[in-house]
């Protein structure tokens, strides 16, 4: 299996939260929002997990990160400019780490659990583009990236890999995920989210 690098994206502004704080930072069960999304990566285990921030300043949490695993923070100044900048400093770091694939997702999508980490990283070797599916819907996070798809992404602008997915239907390898890829965008996603985590059985 070729040497596969985590990229969580957490870099964005988070304009549309108009909470106390960023939404990355917003308390979700006791702990930042980004943290779940972290704690599903580092339970997927991979060797390597690089985190791209930007707008909010994050630290690792205290807990110890899993032995044989090392989290790489990279600070991303030019956030601004767009989402594709960013996964394009991550996948800039995971080629410094030589790694021949990348999985990539979100750190305001806490609903994914390392199940769906795993099952993307596990697609077989020969998948260009693996992408995560939920209840039959493309998530398309997380995202497993071959190296050899990496130069035809945008590294400007909004989009990441969707471009891609759209153009190359023939690259993708639809990998059926546990969890949700719903993100928290607004303080009543938040709201939502923590309702109905409370009212589970």
């Amino acid at each position: 299996m070729p040497t596969c690098v985590a990229v969580l994206l957490a870099a964005g502004g988070g304009t549309r939260f108009r909470g106390a704080t960023h939404k990355l930072l917003a308390d979700l069960d006791g702990r930042p929002v980004w943290q779940h999304a972290l704690d599903a990566v580092l339970g997927a285990g991979f060797r390597h997990v690089v985190v791209v921030t930007g707008a909010a300043a994050l630290d690792l949490p205290d807990r110890a990160v899993p032995e044989g695993t090392t989290v790489h923070l990279v600070h991303h100044p030019g956030w601004a400019e767009g989402q594709a900048t960013t996964l394009a400093v991550g996948l800039d770091t995971a080629a410094d780490l030589g790694a021949e694939a990348a999985v990539v997702g979100l750190a305001d999508q806490p609903l994914i659990g390392s199940d769906a980490w795993r099952a993307v990283a596990d697609a077989p070797p020969d998948c260009r583009i693996a992408v995560a599916v939920y209840d039959g819907v493309l998530g398309p996070n997380p995202v497993r990236l071959a190296r050899d798809v990496w130069p035809l992404l945008p590294r400007t602008g909004d989009e990441g890999a969707r471009s891609l997915i759209r153009s190359h239907p023939e690259w993708v390898c639809r990998i059926p995920s546990l969890g949700s890829a719903h993100d928290i965008d607004t303080t009543e996603d938040l709201h939502r989210w923590r309702s109905s985590r409370t009212n589970s059985p």
